[in-house]
């Protein structure tokens, strides 16, 4: 049997490139429709065909008729009918179905009427053949196999493990990209310690009194080297110090309107306290007024209340940006009003509506002053200060120095945001412990700190090795 497959713009095209080139006797083994047009497979068997019948003794001599050699007239109007019909059922098809809709294939139609009885189990076995023939699909331009088309629950599990190997991929990416980070930053530091001892010497100097990497690497670069190593830390103090911004006493000594911002638990109401008995005693009593807009925690505005009856000045509550203006009215004829704001974390949602009802004060310009703890982490402090930064802040107060090791890292905080210092509170005495922020002062603090820290560290290192 020979089997043969044929392409065509349509199925009348298809059909005549058949016949024309195994004959009327072939037989149709599948049709599809495919891109650019119609795909048939065509079969021939020449050992099947009919042979014609030998010639008689009486005939040997006599000429075959045409129409005897041809079919006879009869047969080729058969086949021709039957080529029709089937072009006819094929256009009857919908023309508009899509070609990724797989297409039952047409059983086989044998190209002439007449058949043999000889053709009827080849053509049955052909045709059942083809009926096992996996339906095709075209997706993307190509024919591929139903069975291997995904459905959606499958494309979504691939998908899914393709993401976790991405991510997993880019952990590890990032992984080796901190590690080999880490060994360049160690030997970049070998090599600056290689080439610039002192400068080396400096930066770690710098870093052991609680200031930032950056700070010490900037303040480091302006040492020359040839430089001893006693002139050298001094021209560096000196450089830290110019770095450091102070507000010489400006609340005590301008007076006005000034508001006390910050976290919960800084200290903001013992230092207006402080501040409103520093004020009352140069001026008296009646030239300063405190007002507490903290509703939130319990006693606060108890509290600010005993410490006006103890100084003997006006304290007021304000529960609102309307209340807060109404009293500012009222306390206008005063030389110094200190408002002590409700504490709140840097991350609390109603901290936005606090720092929105300060600014909406129109009638009297308010001094807004960051109160931070000195024992908090530096980066703490620095997301204190961004986050309060939506206000023009004045300056800033660190508190409960007496609690921490080092201030290092609150004046890294200062140089860093550009934030004055104004005041320094180291005790809970009213209004004893208080002090005006002065740059040789905080610098001469910050080595005494360091000292006494790496003193304790040494005695403890010697204990532990004598009790080891």
């Amino acid at each position: 049997m020979k089997i043969k497959r044929f392409f065509a713009k349509d199925m009348r095209s298809a059909l005549n490139e058949v016949k024309r080139t195994l004959g009327p006797d072939a037989v149709i083994m599948s049709n599809k429709t495919v891109s650019g047009g119609i795909e048939l497979v065509a079969a021939y068997d020449p050992e099947s065909a009919p042979q014609p019948a030998a010639p008689s003794a009486g005939r040997q001599n006599t000429v075959t008729p045409a129409e005897e050699l041809t079919g006879g007239a009869e047969k080729q109007q058969a086949i021709a009918d039957s080529l029709q019909a089937l072009l006819e059922r094929q256009q009857q098809e919908p023309a508009a179905a899509p070609q990724s809709q797989p297409q039952a294939p047409v059983q086989p139609a044998p190209m002439h009427t007449m058949a043999e009885p000889v053709h009827q189990p080849q053509v049955a076995a052909e045709t059942q053949a083809a009926s096992l023939q996996e339906p095709m699909a075209q997706v993307a331009g190509q024919h591929v196999p139903e069975t291997h088309i995904l459905n959606d629950a499958e494309v979504a599990a691939r998908l899914s493990n393709q993401d976790t190997q991405i991510q997993t991929m880019r952990d590890d990416m990032a992984a080796i990209r901190a590690l080999l980070e880490h060994q360049v930053s160690g030997l970049m530091e070998q090599e600056v310690a290689r080439r610039e001892p002192m400068r080396a010497l400096l930066m770690n100097k710098i870093k052991s009194l609680g200031f930032s990497a950056q700070i010490a690497d900037q303040i480091s670069c302006f040492i020359p080297e040839s430089v001893p190593k006693n002139e050298a830390w001094e021209q560096a103090l000196n450089l830290m110090q110019n770095q450091l911004q102070t507000t010489s006493n400006d609340i005590l000594q301008q007076g006005g309107v000034v508001a006390l911002v910050g976290p919960t638990g800084v200290g903001k109401t013992t230092t207006v306290a402080k501040l409103a008995a520093r004020f009352a005693r140069r001026h008296g009593p009646d030239s300063v007024a405190m007002i507490t807009t903290d509703t939130y925690r319990i006693a606060a505005s108890e509290q600010l209340q005993t410490y006006g009856r103890i100084i003997g000045c006006t304290v007021k509550v304000a529960k609102d940006a309307d209340e807060l203006n109404a009293v500012l009215a009222q306390l206008r004829q005063r030389k110094l009003v200190l408002i002590d704001t409700a504490g709140m974390s840097q991350r609390d949602m109603r901290l936005t509506d606090q720092l929105e009802a300060l600014m909406r004060n129109t009638r009297l310009r308010i001094r807004p002053y960051l109160v931070l703890a000195a024992t908090a982490q530096g980066a703490v402090q620095e997301e204190i200060v961004r986050r309060f930064k939506k206000l023009p802040l004045s300056g800033c107060i660190f508190t409960k120095i007496d609690e921490c090791l080092s201030i290092g890292e609150s004046l890294s905080v200062s140089i860093q945001n550009s934030l004055p210092i104004s005041y320094l509170t180291d005790g809970q005495r009213v209004p004893e412990d208080i002090k005006i922020a002065d740059a040789g002062d905080l610098m001469a603090r910050a080595e005494e700190m360091a000292s006494a820290t790496a003193s304790e560290h040494s005695f403890a290192a010697e204990t532990n090795l004598a009790y080891a």
